[in-house]
This record gives C-alpha cells, sequence and structure tokens, in this order.
C-alpha cells in the first residue's frame, strides 16, 4: 500500500471516529434536554397538587362517605400519589384507577407495609395526589416512572421497583 493511501484510510477511519462522537454527543444532549423537561413537568405537577396531611385526607374520605351527591366518586379518579414521609424525607410513589381507595389503602395496612409500619408508629406523612387526565403523560405507568425518578424513590424511598413497565 502507498503512503499516501495509508494516509487517506487513517484518516477516513479518524473522519467516521469524530462523527460517531459527535454523533452520540447530539444523542447525549437531546436525553438531558428531554429528561429536564420531564422532570420539570413532574416538579410543575408537584407543586401544583393539593398537599394533605394523612389526617385531611382521612376526613376528606370520611365527608365523602357522608356526602348522597357522588363526591366520593370524585375523590376517586386515575392518577398517580406521591407519600411524603416528612420525619424521615422518604417518599413512595403509587398509582391507581382510583387513586383515594390506593391511598387510603397504605394507610390502613393494605398497602406498602414499610409506608404502613412509619405511619402506624407516629411519622408524619404528606399527601399530593396527581389526575392523569390533567398531566399530560399517556399512561399511569409512564407518570408513574417519571415521578419515581424525579423524588428517588426507588432508591431512597419506599418503592421496591422502579415504576411498571408498558
Amino acid at each position: 500500500m502507498h503512503m499516501i493511501d495509508q494516509y487517506l484510510v487513517e484518516a477516513g477511519l479518524l473522519l467516521v471516529g469524530v462523527m460517531l462522537l459527535v454523533s452520540c454527543m447530539i444523542m447525549w444532549r437531546y436525553s438531558q434536554k428531554r429528561e429536564r423537561k420531564i422532570e420539570e413537568k413532574i416538579r410543575h405537577l408537584s407543586n401544583t397538587a393539593i398537599e394533605l396531611t394523612t389526617d385531611e385526607f382521612i376526613e376528606l374520605r370520611h365527608e365523602a362517605k357522608m356526602d348522597r351527591r357522588g363526591s366520593r366518586d370524585r375523590l376517586n379518579f386515575a392518577g398517580v400519589y406521591i407519600l411524603h414521609n416528612k420525619t424521615k424525607d422518604r417518599y413512595y410513589v403509587g398509582q391507581g384507577q382510583k387513586v383515594a381507595n390506593r391511598v387510603n389503602a397504605h394507610f390502613s395496612g393494605r398497602g406498602n407495609g414499610d409506608v404502613y409500619a412509619d405511619h402506624k408508629y407516629g411519622d408524619v406523612w404528606t399527601i399530593r395526589i396527581i389526575e392523569l387526565n390533567q398531566s399530560g403523560f399517556k399512561t399511569l405507568n409512564t407518570l408513574e416512572r417519571e415521578a419515581i425518578a424525579y423524588y428517588d424513590a426507588y432508591t431512597h424511598g419506599y418503592n421496591k421497583t422502579r415504576g411498571n413497565q408498558g
């Protein structure tokens, strides 16, 4: 092989390598922008959701049961809930087609056992609920996964999985 041909081959390989590197950098930057956008969306949804204590939530549930006009159904919609143990600064994120029923289950011993134990032993909790229809997300699974990631509820919280797939 002539020396010029060898240089051309090496230059071509170098160019391909640089193009791959630039391509990867562009994809990484796009993915970072997308992640920031999702984080901002979850932060906004969470910050605009009403925050209730467990006592306030239980009182609302009780009032809804007593109301004959069907308020109970208005509390039960498809959504994601964020349970925050303020004492330990840990989160649990879950989902439900009837979200109020799911939240109630956790504080009455029929949900996550660790959440219930910490509640039973006096830790202070708050509850936020995000309605799927108002969230901009297409599925409960996606909304839940993104909220689990945002609150780091899998690594440093009560969630045992990163969320449902699909």
